[in-house]
């Protein structure tokens, strides 16, 4: 059952006074298995063609569950990984979200018909902070329905910009507006995912909706308190280093 803005924000508020339960822990990888859990990622304004071709080798041949890269390498990434179990990631109104919904939903689209499988969009932050959460929660809801039933959604909130109040918000319009994933961090704020920021997502979101932790993760352990936190996917680049502390290389 859908709720409306008012309801939402209202729903917020009794979670800043009582925040419903954590849910039963997720089954964490185990091993090698981890990498399944991992979007490779080079997201940098950078990135040569030479950089994202070695990101999808190395997604091959360790097979982590997508590559994530800048829309305009989503062509490239889509035909290196043809024939594999690695999908293609493309972020959207990255990374500060504050581009009209229309050239987000525009992005979306050509990001699919490129060889997109997940999109990864930022929300508008200023909007969140002005209170606009009508124009929050559209935004959201445009990308989700434009990607419906071609490519899964990853809602980054940002959190480092956020109150607690605005995360709960942030989240309950993620999961009201029908996306996939909620998202921690782009990786390019002030700070990257915590586990704090996790467990609230896991404990506002459910647990049927996806976590996504990125932005600082760079080693096992960083890795594995965020999957003990609730997330079920990590995004990171540094995600061969992380397999060979695993020992699985």
């Amino acid at each position: 059952m859908k709720n409306s803005l008012k309801e939402l924000l209202s729903l917020a508020d009794e979670y800043l006074l009582e925040l419903p339960a954590l849910p039963a822990a997720l089954p964490a990888p185990i091993g090698v298995a981890i990498a399944g859990w991992i979007d490779h990622t080079v997201l940098k304004p950078d990135a040569s063609a030479a950089q994202v071709e070695k990101l999808c080798f190395e997604a091959r041949q360790y097979h982590f569950a997508t590559v994530c890269v800048n829309s305009v390498n989503v062509p490239l990434a889509a035909k290196r990984l043809a024939g594999s179990d690695v999908l293609v990631c493309s972020v959207v109104g990255f990374p500060l979200g504050a581009v009209p919904t229309k050239i987000k939903v525009a992005e979306t689209r050509q990001a699919i018909k490129d060889g997109a499988a997940e999109i990864d969009m930022v929300i508008n932050i200023g909007a969140m902070k002005s209170a606009d959460y009508s124009q929050v929660m559209s935004d959201i809801q445009a990308v989700v329905v434009a990607a419906a039933g071609s490519a899964k959604v990853k809602v980054i909130l940002e959190m480092c910009y956020l109150d607690q109040r605005e995360k709960i918000i942030g989240i309950l319009m993620c999961k009201q507006a029908g996306a996939d994933f909620v998202k921690t961090s782009t990786g390019f704020g002030v700070s990257g995912a915590t586990a704090e920021d996790v467990i609230l997502m896991r404990r506002v979101a459910g647990a049927a909706m996806g976590i996504k932790a990125a932005g600082g993760i760079r080693t096992l352990k960083d890795a594995l308190v965020m999957i003990e936190a609730g997330a079920n996917r990590i995004g990171a680049s540094a995600s061969v280093s992380i397999l060979r502390e695993v020992g699985a290389l």
